[in-house]
C-alpha cells in the first residue's frame, strides 16, 4: 500500500501529443518537452509512450537528462535545451545529443570539439529576441560571419523562446517574432536555411499563433494535460488536451478534536467547533505546496475537504467532520476527480498562489510513478 503517489495515463500522454499533431498539421514537426521528468510524470517512461506514438525529437534541459533517455532506450532526436557544462561537452558526442547553442563562442567551441573528431556536428542556435535568459543577441551579420568560420559545426535549426505569449494585452511576442524573422530573413537572403526554425512552446500552439510555428513546435505542458490561460483578447483556442497525472495519498489517523482545539505549527487553525481530523501520509516533502494550510482542499468520499492548518514536511491536516466513517488507509485525491468532484494541478496551483508548471514539478520523487493504460 502505497503512502503517497501519482498515476499517469500512458494513454493520456498520447492522446495529448495526437492532439497536438492535429492541430498544427503535418507540416510541423512536433518535439514534446520531457524535461524535469517530464514534468514529475516519468521522463523514461513517458519518453517511450511518444516515441510509440511517432516522435521524433523531444526536448530536454540538460545533458544529465539526455544521457538519462538514452540509457532508458529512447533513440529519438534529443535537443538539449538549456546549455551545457564545458565538462559536459563530450557527451553530447557519446550519446547523440543535439545542443542549443546560445553565444558566437558556443559555436566556435562546438566547431572544434567537431572537427578534433572529424565530423560535423549539428546544432541549433538559440536567438535572445527579448527574453533576456539564453540565446545570443548578436547581429544577423555576426551570425553569419561566425557561420562561415566554423565549418564543422551545422546549424541545423534556429530557435527563440517567448517571454509573454499568452498575453495578447503586450505586444513583446509580435516584437520577438519580427526580431526573429529578420535574422533568420537575411540569412536565408544569404543562402543559410537551417532545416528548423522554431519559435512556439504550449501557449503559441494553442492559441493560434501560426507565424510563430516555423516548422516545428516545442509543446511541454500540453503534452501533460494542461494550457494556461491567456490574457486579453486571444483567439479562440484550437488546442484540447487533458491531464495525464492524478495524484493520491492515504489517511494515517481520525481523531476528534475539541472547540477551541489548535492545529498544526503555530496553530494556525483553531477549532471553531468541536471537529473531526484525519492526518494524510503526504505534506510539502512530497510536494503540497505549504502554501495551502488553511486554504486548500482535497477530495474523499466524493466531497471536497479544507486543509487545516500549516501543511507539515510529511503530513496535512483535513477536516472531515462532514464526512461519516473515515478510517485509516483510505485513499484521498489531491489531484484528479473523485465522483462528482475533482482537482486539477491549475486549480490546486492557484489555491497555493503559485503557477501549474511549478506545483507538478514540485511533486517529490519519494511520490511513488504508478502507471496505467
Amino acid at each position: 500500500m502505497h503512502r503517497c503517489w501519482i498515476e499517469v495515463s500512458r494513454g493520456q500522454i498520447a492522446r495529448n501529443y495526437q492532439s497536438v499533431r492535429q492541430a498544427t498539421g503535418p507540416d510541423i514537426e512536433v518535439m514534446p518537452v520531457v524535461k524535469a521528468d517530464a514534468y514529475r510524470h516519468g521522463m523514461r517512461e513517458v519518453a517511450k509512450v511518444l516515441a510509440a506514438s511517432g516522435a521524433r525529437w523531444m526536448g530536454v534541459s540538460n545533458v544529465g537528462e539526455g544521457i538519462s533517455l538514452r540509457q532508458g532506450g529512447i533513440e529519438a532526436r534529443l535537443l538539449v535545451m538549456a546549455d551545457f557544462l564545458p565538462s559536459e561537452r563530450d557527451y553530447l558526442f557519446e550519446f547523440n545529443l543535439t545542443p542549443a547553442l546560445h553565444s558566437l563562442e558556443d559555436i566556435a567551441s562546438y566547431h572544434t570539439l567537431a572537427k578534433k573528431r572529424d565530423i560535423i556536428a549539428p546544432y541549433h542556435l538559440k536567438i535572445d529576441t527579448g527574453m533576456g535568459r539564453l540565446g545570443t543577441r548578436a547581429t544577423a551579420q555576426e551570425i553569419l560571419l561566425a557561420l562561415s568560420a566554423t565549418p564543422n559545426a551545422q546549424l541545423e535549426g534556429l530557435m527563440t523562446h517567448f517571454a509573454s505569449a499568452g498575453n495578447y494585452i503586450s505586444t513583446q511576442t509580435e516584437e520577438q517574432v519580427a526580431r526573429f524573422l529578420e535574422i533568420s530573413t537575411y540569412l536565408a537572403t544569404s543562402g543559410v536555411r537551417p532545416k528548423y526554425t522554431h519559435l512556439s512552446s504550449t501557449i503559441g500552439i494553442a492559441y493560434n499563433r501560426r507565424d510563430a510555428w516555423g516548422n516545428l513546435v516545442r509543446p511541454g505542458h500540453a503534452i501533460y494535460g494542461y494550457v494556461s490561460p491567456a490574457r486579453g483578447e486571444a483567439p479562440e483556442r484550437i488546442l484540447q488536451v487533458q491531464p495525464a497525472l492524478c495524484w493520491k495519498t492515504r489517511v494515517l489517523t481520525v481523531k476528534d478534536l475539541p472547540k477551541g482545539a489548535q492545529i498544526g505549527y503555530g496553530g494556525m487553525f483553531r477549532a471553531p467547533k468541536p471537529m473531526k481530523i484525519a492526518v494524510l501520509a503526504a505534506g510539502y516533502a512530497d510536494g503540497i505546496p505549504h502554501g495551502l494550510g488553511n486554504k486548500g482542499k482535497v477530495m474523499l468520499h466524493g466531497q471536497f475537504c479544507n486543509i487545516l492548518g500549516a501543511v507539515s514536511m510529511d503530513l496535512t491536516t483535513i477536516d472531515v467532520t462532514h464526512l461519516e466513517n473515515v478510517e485509516a488507509g483510505e485513499v484521498v485525491t489531491l489531484i484528479g476527480r473523485d465522483g462528482p468532484v475533482s482537482i486539477d494541478a491549475q486549480q490546486m496551483a492557484r489555491m497555493a498562489g503559485e503557477i501549474s508548471y511549478s506545483l507538478l514539478c514540485g511533486i517529490s520523487a519519494r511520490v511513488e510513478r504508478i502507471y496505467v493504460d
